[in-house]
């Protein structure tokens, strides 16, 4: 049986009333777009050279990060 069939075949066991979960899926809307823009891969590209900033706190560390770094922004 090919992955096809089988997947037609699961398919035809789901309740009608849950289909709506697999449509968007099947219609590719459930898989982003893996193709990353040029800005992104120029962001790689920076830090696989040694440079850019990298960070691995919390959100919250995160954002008061960036609030010191704006003007006019409390600390």
């Amino acid at each position: 049986m090919s992955n096809r069939e089988f997947a037609k075949n699961l398919i035809d066991q789901i309740p009608e009333g849950r289909l709506l979960y697999v449509i968007p899926y099947l219609q590719g809307a459930a898989v982003p777009d893996e193709t990353p823009n040029a800005e992104t891969l120029e962001a790689f590209a920076e830090l696989d050279n040694g440079g850019g900033h990298r960070f691995s706190g919390t959100t919250e560390q995160l954002f008061a990060e960036l609030a010191g770094r704006l003007p006019g922004m409390p600390h």
